[in-house]
């Protein structure tokens, strides 16, 4: 039987065994993973995914069954892709070296490591596919809901995903960091009893159509759940029907000394609708009655139908939060590049000034202003001493850009994780993560996290790292 210690690239397992077979078994080295660009075209992101990807590191062993499948491939001549002496180093893999991360729910930026890999240079390239996989889709959910919280501007969100979910796993993982991220509850029963969450729902269209009229649907469903109903106002008609008919339930519910929990509009002019809706509740008295909408929304339609004056209390967000659809929806784009091997710093070269890499094992501190707002992170060597005194950033794609940090509130980012392959980390609970995140985005001053044109944080090298950086490529380059 095969575990997820397969869950990689083949790539990783060929430059594994290829490092032993050119006697480089013995070699260090050490990785960033970082990414390139902030995900819809956005000012931030959020930092998520820790947790299960070091948790899936430190269980990574082969077993009898994942060497028997490795032994069985074939080259194109046929003759055993793997050696034995590799697939014998496999059974005995545990990772052994260090991992120091930036903390779920940190508000994060492009071109800083959001972690960092050393040890041996096999035991640290295997880790690469399931780091990414990991980090980037929960990083990249995490911040969708980030934005659709900020565009609510703080309302409830509920992540209602699953039926569009790139699969269960994809379901699960989106729960997590959507709820990270902002989402208040999930419609997803299993990922609420995996993490701990409030499960929500209301009811389908085929309810109200099995009934013979939508009056007697909404009495059945109010009968049945008298103190959580929430009422799909838009079978037929929203205006017409829907929310007259709600109104009945509700008042039918008070009788009984309940009260109608909302109701559910999923198609139409959300704006519109929902503010005709609030006012037929509230002229029959119906002040409590929570408005949720759903419908294809993403941040972006948040806005707008707020800037309209929308009344919406609850938003339902499935397809465009757990795909990450939308706008500039996508992949985050992470990469894990080696940054040292042998204790000597290496470097990437490219065509593409952004592609070049930044050299060494660094460290990054978050410089804090007199207002109380991020000014701007520092990736520095990590020999390097930030404690005290002035520190000039440089943009390593403009090195005329520099910016002077002489705040004294300066917070290191990177912990260490694991040390010596040992867990040396408490991984906080998720409503700490979620603290965290609603603490971060308060000190991030509100131009960056603007959904469109927002400015750009700026994150720089230390003189000494980008003097080091500039030695490399001009050497490199000779």
């Amino acid at each position: 039987m095969t575990t997820r210690a397969l869950l990689t690239d083949l790539y990783e397992l060929t430059m594994m065994a290829g490092y032993l077979s050119q006697g480089k078994a013995g070699d260090t080295a050490t990785f960033d993973l970082y990414y390139r660009h902030n995900p819809f075209g956005g000012g931030y992101a959020v930092a998520a995914g820790l947790e299960p990807a070091i948790r899936a590191v430190m269980d990574m062993e082969f077993t009898a069954g994942d060497i028997e499948y490795l032994r069985s491939l074939r080259t194109p001549a046929g003759t055993a892709l793997f050696e034995e002496s590799f697939l014998g180093s496999l059974m005995r893999f545990r990772f052994r070296g260090d991992i120091r991360a930036i903390e779920e729910g940190t508000v994060v930026f492009a071109n800083e490591p959001l972690l960092q890999v050393s040890g041996g240079l096999s035991e640290c390239q295997i880790l690469e596919s399931i780091l990414l996989c990991i980090v980037n889709f929960q990083t990249l959910i995490a911040t969708k809901a980030a934005r659709l919280w900020e565009a609510s501007r703080h309302g409830t969100i509920l992540e209602f995903g699953l039926r569009r979910a790139q699969g269960p796993d994809g379901a699960l993982s989106a729960c997590r960091a959507a709820y990270i991220g902002g989402a208040a509850a999930t419609s997803n029963v299993l990922g609420a009893a995996t993490y701990g969450l409030s499960p929500k729902g209301t009811h389908a269209h085929s309810w109200v159509q099995s009934f013979p009229s939508e009056l007697e649907a909404f009495r059945a469903f109010a009968r049945s759940f008298p103190q959580e109903c929430v009422l799909l106002v838009d079978t037929y008609d929203v205006l017409r029907s829907g929310v007259p008919n709600a109104i009945v339930a509700a008042r039918e519910l008070e009788t009984g000394g309940n009260r109608l929990s909302g109701i559910r509009i999923d198609s139409g002019d959300l704006a519109f609708l929902s503010q005709r809706a609030r006012k037929m509740l509230d002229d029959a008295g119906l002040h409590y009655v929570k408005i949720l909408v759903s419908n294809e929304v993403d941040e972006y339609v948040i806005s707008e139908i707020m800037s309209q004056g929308g009344k919406v209390d609850i938003w339902g967000v499935g397809t465009n939060l757990v795909t990450a659809g939308g706008d500039g929806g996508g992949a985050l784009g992470g990469v894990y590049k080696l940054v040292e091997h042998n204790g000597q710093p290496r470097m990437k070269l490219s065509g593409n000034p952004e592609k070049v890499t930044t050299p060494g094992r660094k460290k990054v501190t978050r410089f804090i202003d007199d207002a109380g707002f991020m000014e701007a992170d520092a990736v520095a060597d990590v020999s390097e001493d930030l404690n005290t005194g002035p520190v000039v950033i440089v943009d390593p794609n403009n090195p005329l850009r520099r910016k002077r940090l002489d705040s004294s509130n300066r917070t290191p980012l990177l912990r260490d994780v694991v040390r010596r392959g040992v867990l040396v980390y408490d991984f906080p609970s998720l409503e700490q993560i979620r603290r965290r995140r609603t603490e971060q985005l308060a000190q991030l001053h509100e131009t960056y996290r603007r959904l469109r044109n927002p400015h750009g944080y700026k994150v720089g090298l230390t003189q000494t790292l980008w003097r080091q950086k500039e030695r490399m490529l001009n050497r490199e380059m000779i």
